[in-house]
């Protein structure tokens, strides 16, 4: 028992290492973790490199994939895109192994562990942000490195435990029959400990001490691909329909490697063996190396084999799914309240800034849809002005759940040069909401003008329209910057278009009380100032909204 907690404690350890060594990492190289997600569009090789960069950040494919399944749950990602992200997180999760296989069992660990704490603990003092993040990942690396010295001194030596040692030589002793033993085993410990990565070096352990050979530690690491991708459709059991095809495809992908390499098990062994060249040291080293090899191999050839597939494989994970609601609006879900969805504070970053693009989306589409009641005036727009409420009421709820992400996401691991976009994109989310009261109160106003039959002059109905379609320039000028950097000659025309709509405005205004001159047009002339006044106002939250986003890096 106690030995068994030993192994416990040292694994602990090691995941603390991972964890710490991971935020480090993140806070470093923050702003390539958003250019990948920027790239995410671009073609599935992107997603792949993507995919296989994160990884070997967060050191656990389990967790990518499951942080790819929320992305596409909040809509940040669609299925294509997340295939090509699995994929790469297979590749990403064999870091692990050379890192062990090339450093773990050639040198002492206290001998890089110790002083990479010793310096990281120095730099975590020192007042520049980055020799800070650098000092942090140095301690995680040092923990990490540490907590596996503990692991492989806690799983005893094969010499004082000859019984259960037979034992474990009993079972590889059925040749093909052991290789599917093993193959369950590797799935049944990457579900208990919940990460691919802390599988693996527990598997290079056991091989570090000669409890297992060469060719079942290799089907143990077949099990392990497979036994990752159940964490993520656990994860995607309370997601929506997208994120449960996403965890479908990546199972798919997984469990598809691995029916094609079974019945060739024992000629890759040989290959592995054949292409990789031993270190001369004989030991368990050399075995650490071909099982890095053999992981890596296998997996790039699968993603070579079926990178040409993703359609394919997107098509088998919908229909194994069906049919479900698809949300297009943005939705953060939380980890915990039934989701197991860990996050970074670079991509929550990342989802909230798409969140407020979605927002904006759908505050623009709101303004379009009153510019369609207000001029259609001999049609019944009932059921359209009953949307666009709803709307108004989706755009509130968007607003609190990416308020809530970005509180998130400054109060999770995230560099400090991205305070000021934080604090930029909530007064974003705050006019966007802003925006859509407008565009509800024009909805109301067009609404109270039919119900009291309110009749302006055709010149005022145009003037209206022409003044409209004005801010929905600005509209889609504002949406088209939220995909880039806002530049100085953007904030000029945003300028220009402002003062033109100011000036649209004192003109509309100046004929209005003009023409109020008629008693018998003032009811109406006053509803023809609100809505030109509220139209105006949206035009000064597009202004903010560009100022704020002028302040992204």
């Amino acid at each position: 028992m106690l030995t068994l907690f030993y192994i416990i404690g040292s694994l602990g350890l090691f995941l603390y290492g991972m964890k710490v060594m991971s935020e480090g990492l993140q806070k470093v190289s923050g702003e390539k973790l958003r250019s990948l997600v920027r790239s995410l569009t671009l073609t599935r090789f992107h997603g792949v490199l993507s995919g296989t960069f994160i990884t070997t950040l967060v050191q656990s494919s389990s967790a990518s994939t499951v942080m790819m399944v929320s992305f596409v749950n909040a809509g940040l990602l669609n299925l294509r895109q997340a295939i090509g992200m699995i994929m790469g997180a297979n590749l990403g999760t064999t870091s692990t192994f050379w890192i062990i296989a090339l450093i773990g069992f050639r040198f002492q660990f206290t001998h890089m562990a110790l002083p990479a704490v010793g310096l990281g603990v120095f730099l975590l003092f020192q007042k520049p942000t980055k020799l800070r993040e650098i000092g942090e990942t140095l301690i995680g690396f040092g923990i990490l490195f540490l907590g596996l010295n503990l692991l492989k001194d806690s799983v005893p030596d094969v010499s004082l435990h000859l019984e259960l040692f037979e034992s474990f030589k009993a079972m590889g002793q059925y040749g093909f029959l052991s290789v599917l033993l093993f193959f369950f085993f590797g799935i049944i410990l990457t579900i208990a400990v919940q990460s691919s990565s802390v599988a693996g070096a527990i598997t290079l352990t056991l091989v570090a001490k000669g409890w297992i050979d060469y060719d079942l530690a290799a089907a143990i690491i077949l099990g392990e691909n497979v036994g990752t991708t159940i964490t993520a459709n656990i994860a995607a059991l309370a997601a929506n329909t997208e994120a449960k095809r996403a965890a479908r495809a990546h199972f798919l992908f997984n469990i598809i490697g691995v029916c094609w390499m079974l019945p060739l098990f024992y000629l890759f062994l040989n290959f592995v063996s054949w292409i990789t060249p031993l270190a001369g040291y004989g030991d368990a080293s050399d075995v650490a190396v071909k099982l890095a090899v053999f992981h890596t191999s296998f997996n790039l050839i699968n993603t070579a084999l079926l990178i040409g597939f993703v359609p394919q494989l997107a098509a088998i994970a919908t229909k194994m799914v069906g049919k479900g609601e698809q949300r297009q609006s943005f939705r953060f879900v939380r980890s915990g309240h039934g989701h197991n969805l860990p996050r970074t504070g670079e991509m929550l970053l990342a989802e909230a800034a798409r969140g407020v693009s979605t927002m904006g989306e759908l505050t623009h589409a709101m303004f379009k849809g009153f510019l369609e009641v207000y001029e259609s005036p001999d049609q019944d727009r009932g059921s359209r002005i009953r949307e666009l409420k709803d709307m108004e009421g989706e755009s509130d709820r968007m607003a609190e759940e990416i308020t809530q992400c970005l509180i998130l996401c400054a109060s999770e691991e995230i560099s400090q040069t991205r305070t000021a976009e934080v604090t930029a994109l909530m007064r974003v989310v705050s006019e966007l909401e802003a925006v859509g009261d407008a565009c509800y109160k024009l909805v109301r106003l067009a609404e109270r003008k039919y119900r009291k039959k309110r009749i302006l002059p055709p010149e005022t109905q145009d003037a209206i329209a022409s003044f409209g379609r004005q801010v929905d320039q600005f509209l889609t000028f504002q949406q088209q910057c939220f995909q880039k950097n806002v530049t100085a000659s953007d904030m000029e025309k945003a300028n220009d278009l402002e003062d033109l709509i100011d000036r649209s405005r004192k003109r509309l205004r100046r004929e209005a009380v003009h023409r109020m001159a008629d008693p018998a047009n003032i009811k109406s002339e006053m509803l023809f100032i609100d809505i030109i006044n509220t139209i105006e106002r949206i035009g000064d939250h597009c202004l903010n909204i560009l100022e704020m986003l002028r302040q992204r890096k």
